[in-house]
């Protein structure tokens, strides 16, 4: 039962474990922190990864209310906080790592800095999938990589989350992007306006010499890691940049190093992990806003519906590798 002073909230109280809807007391803003009544939570594979307890670097001190990206509407804020007001309809990366309440609630108090206004022609559910894997392709390609007009692009597993996003930031800075996936994202990939090349059919060597002529790609976005981390030293031009979101394996520097080129990691996550930078979090999801309302930058959304209840059943969903987009979970009071 919820009351005026309580709350719903999924809870995970060990790892591995099914979650436990239950109520809880319902959070109150501190300075510079925004309440956010949640209409809609995205699932992220790191969630699922954190679940298992696979995840040493975004743990979730037990029990635990997961969720990491959130749309909703603003109830109250704390001291300090001037950018948002009662009413106001936002979105965020803002929870469900380093002991901040997830979004798998009514209800969180959150950091107003890592929060943006919700686009005005997206739904709630459409949001909510934006935040992690847009400022993971942003940080990659405009923090990092600087990517403009005329470069060619190559963005490792394009049909999924931060690919498909990647795509379309790279396309609305003007650059040429091309995309590997599998035969059965060939047409999806082609849909956001991307050469797609398919991994399986074609070697990185064949693809580098008839997509740029042997010269290589000026940037290279790694969404995959492993395997695909090596092959894209062997892509990227003289001089050109490689980025990776999953840049966590032993790897040769040779091939990169030869073509004098620049390696960088994004680590999402390190803003709310450490507090360090989460306003400039807030300023990148302010130009997805823009971006979406300009109808550059539309996300890929799963048609199903889960609940809190159901949190379980879209975690499978996930797991089980059909989903066809991002999986949203859905938070009416």
């Amino acid at each position: 039962m919820t009351t005026a002073q309580s709350m719903q909230a999924a809870v995970l109280d060990s790892l591995g474990a099914p979650f436990r809807v239950a109520p809880l007391p319902r959070p109150h803003p501190q300075s510079g922190q925004v309440v956010v009544r949640i209409k809609a939570s995205a699932v992220n594979p790191l969630d699922l990864k954190i679940r298992a307890g696979q995840a040493a670097h975004a743990r979730q001190p037990l029990p635990a209310i997961r969720g990491i990206d959130l749309a909703g509407i603003v109830e109250a804020v704390g001291d300090g906080v001037t950018a948002f007001k009662a009413g106001d309809e936002v979105y965020g990366m803002t929870g469900g790592v380093g002991g901040l309440q997830g979004s798998l609630a009514e209800y969180a108090a959150v950091d107003a800095g890592l929060l943006a206004p919700k686009p005005a022609n997206l739904a709630m559910r459409e949001t909510a999938a934006l935040p992690l894997i847009f400022i993971t392709a942003w940080e990659g390609l405009v923090d990092r990589a600087a990517v403009y007009a005329g470069q060619k692009v190559l963005v490792h597993g394009g049909a999924g989350g931060v690919g498909h996003i990647a795509i379309q930031i790279a396309r609305a800075f003007g650059a040429e992007v091309f995309a590997t996936g599998s035969a059965a994202s060939k047409a999806y990939i082609e849909r956001l306006g991307a050469v797609a090349i398919d991994y399986r059919q074609m070697p990185v060597e064949d693809y580098v010499a008839k997509y740029t002529g042997g010269r290589g790609f000026d940037i290279v976005y790694d969404t995959v890691g492993g395997a695909t981390l090596d092959a894209s030293f062997n892509a990227v031009t003289r001089f050109g940049h490689v980025v990776s979101a999953l840049g966590w394996g032993t790897h040769a520097l040779a091939p990169l190093s030869f073509r004098a080129a620049t390696y960088s990691g994004v680590f999402t996550l390190l803003p709310m992990l450490t507090g360090e930078g989460r306003a400039h979090h807030g300023e990148i999801l302010r130009e997805a806003t823009r971006l979406a309302e300009a109808g550059k930058v539309s996300p890929r959304i799963d048609p199903r519906h889960f609940g809190l209840s159901t949190v379980g059943e879209a975690y499978r969903a996930l797991e089980t590798g059909d989903a066809a987009g991002k999986i949203v979970v859905d938070i009416p009071q």
